[in-house]
């Protein structure tokens, strides 16, 4: 009996409850409160390839060369070489097609944006988001600079940081290599589709299994 009254009461409790989610003051749920303009903008930081969503600010590497080796050297080197396992930040050219891929400022990454916004939001290690956005921009250009992408003076700014061209703009946009690739996006076989099949080869029987049950 007491088992069914504390049903009912908790049947009871939850209509309640949702009777007063649903209509107090007009909004479904009434859970939390509406975000305000400033709250959105504090998580609202992305930064577009193009540059759209990059904050008022500049800097250049002049001036990025101190914080970087304030703020980032202790683990990415002096001069983006790396400490320990840390990343490598600088340098890497022509490696990604090898079997040790260093993948750096002028190695890698397509965008200068995609650089800003990494380190903005993330940088430094256990001190996410603790940079000024002029300091993001200074250590941003200080690092293209290193990998002459631009010169030492230049001012990168959010109106110019989505117009650097970056060496490795195109490397994640290059045509499948594979000979089937086209036949199977154009002429996409919908039966009888086998193909003729060349065995070159087979693996040998090395025997290498000991049979003896002792």
């Amino acid at each position: 009996m007491c088992a069914w009254v504390r049903f009912i009461g908790l049947c009871c409790g939850v209509h309640l409850f949702f009777s007063t989610i649903v209509h107090s003051e007009g909004r479904t749920f009434n859970l939390g409160k509406v975000a305000s303009v400033e709250e959105v903008m504090g998580w609202d930081i992305d930064v577009r390839p193009d540059g759209k969503g990059a904050p008022f600010g500049s800097g250049n590497a002049f001036d990025g060369e101190e914080v970087y080796a304030e703020r980032c050297a202790f683990c990415h080197g002096d001069f983006g070489e790396g400490i320990d396992r840390w990343p490598e930040l600088v340098g890497g050219e022509g490696s990604l097609n090898t079997h040790d891929p260093i993948k750096t400022t002028g190695s890698y990454w397509p965008y200068a944006s995609t650089m800003f916004d990494y380190i903005y939001r993330a940088m430094p290690f256990g001190e996410s988001q603790s940079l000024s956005v002029d300091e993001t921009y200074q250590i941003t250009a200080y690092l293209l600079y290193m990998s002459d992408i631009i010169d030492e003076e230049f001012e990168l700014t959010n109106e110019n940081l989505g117009e650097i061209k970056m060496p490795n703009v195109n490397g994640f946009f290059l045509p499948d290599p594979r000979p089937d690739s086209t036949h199977l996006v154009d002429e996409l076989c919908m039966k009888n589709c086998a193909a003729e099949t060349t065995i070159l080869g087979k693996a040998r029987d090395l025997d290498v299994t000991p049979e003896d049950d002792g």
